[in-house]
């Protein structure tokens, strides 16, 4: 049995029983009934996740996975190929956006090479970056698959030992990536799950304008047609319209769950590795923490099919895993809520009229 067979197989949904215990304490707190609304849901979430009512959420991890994408030379993004290889660097020096927004929940950023179209031997040899490289970025999807089979499972199974490499230093996981032009397989795996047409899913990306979104749309539409996934079909989906740095996250989901961590799913393209995820193993939602909503026009769609709603709404559009880096502190103080305010019996106070 293969590692992400395994994997598969060893995911249980949230625990009922440890949800309702958190609901009962929580039921009973020094406030109104539900006074901090979805603090508490995610309290009670948090609880089924780590099947205690002390959930560990001090370690935090944000994996951001890169990786490079043959579509870009269709002229779907408005930023050359080498800036993938560019900003690895400066998530290594400590400078891109994830880094300074981790740096407020106190987690640490993990840069893993997916598939980057560069040479990354030096940032893996000085410990700044981790190699999973399936290949020198993926094939261009508007004209074939993006990949082979093989190599989606691949991407798949990285991401797991990822998961399983960094779990005993992380109570929590966040979920980001780099890649230019990834905005263009993330909406084709989108329309592919929704049966809708590009139109509906596909966004400005990095700033198009309305010619160039146009051709997007165009590229993403022609690589449905090429290519025509099976909706059904998880692996089919990645392999003909994915992206190494996609199956990556998806694996990474795949692991957390397994080994029953909240994983925050940051922006457009992690949401779209996260149906990927879901649709090789269902209860991979469970585990999954929606962290914003996107100013990318598909992600309210994205996350329809998870059926999951937002902590935030700020119009964030960077990815990188900066959203996740936002929603670290609610997932904080969703445990402390949880854990640290009284009840009405510890504390000696009156609890409303019946």
């Amino acid at each position: 049995m293969s590692l992400l067979e395994k994997t598969i197989e060893t995911i249980a949904p949230q625990d009922p029983e440890w949800r309702a215990r958190a609901k009962s304490r929580l039921d009973k707190l020094t406030m109104p009934h539900w006074a901090l609304g979805r603090l508490m849901d995610l309290a009670m979430d948090l609880a089924g996740i780590t099947r205690s009512l002390d959930p560990p959420v001090r370690e935090r991890t944000i994996v951001v996975m890169a990786g490079d994408h043959g579509v870009a030379a269709e002229g779907v993004s408005k930023y050359p190929q080498e800036v993938t290889m560019q900003m690895l660097h400066n998530f290594a020096a400590g400078g891109a956006g994830v880094n300074a927004l981790a740096r407020t929940c106190g987690a640490r950023v993990v840069v893993v090479d997916m598939g980057v179209a560069a040479d990354t031997c030096d940032l893996v040899s000085s410990g700044k970056v981790l190699a999973r490289r399936i290949g020198p970025g993926t094939r261009n999807m508007a004209v074939g698959p993006a990949m082979t089979r093989e190599e989606a499972v691949r991407s798949l199974e990285a991401g797991i030992e990822i998961a399983h490499e960094l779990a005993a230093s992380t109570d929590v996981f966040g979920a980001g990536e780099m890649g230019i032009a990834n905005t263009t397989p993330s909406s084709a795996i989108i329309a592919a799950l929704h049966s809708s047409n590009a139109t509906a899913v596909a966004g400005r990306g990095t700033g198009l304008d309305d010619e160039q979104l146009r051709r997007k749309i165009e590229v993403i539409e022609r690589s449905l047609d090429v290519n025509r996934p099976d909706r059904e079909d998880a692996l089919d989906i990645l392999s003909k319209v994915g992206g190494f740095e996609i199956g990556g996250i998806a694996g990474l989901m795949l692991g957390a769950a397994s080994l029953r961590k909240p994983m925050l799913v940051d922006g457009f393209i992690s949401t779209a590795g996260a149906l990927i995820a879901c649709k090789l193993a269902p209860s991979v939602a469970d585990y999954l923490i929606c962290a914003h909503c996107s100013a990318e026009q598909g992600h309210r769609t994205a996350l329809g099919l998870l059926g999951k709603e937002p902590l935030l709404d700020l119009g964030l559009r960077l990815g990188e895993g900066t959203g996740a880096a936002l929603a670290m502190n609610l997932v904080d103080a969703a445990a402390r809520v949880l854990t640290e305010v009284a009840t009405f019996e510890d504390a000696q106070v009156s609890e409303a009229v019946r």
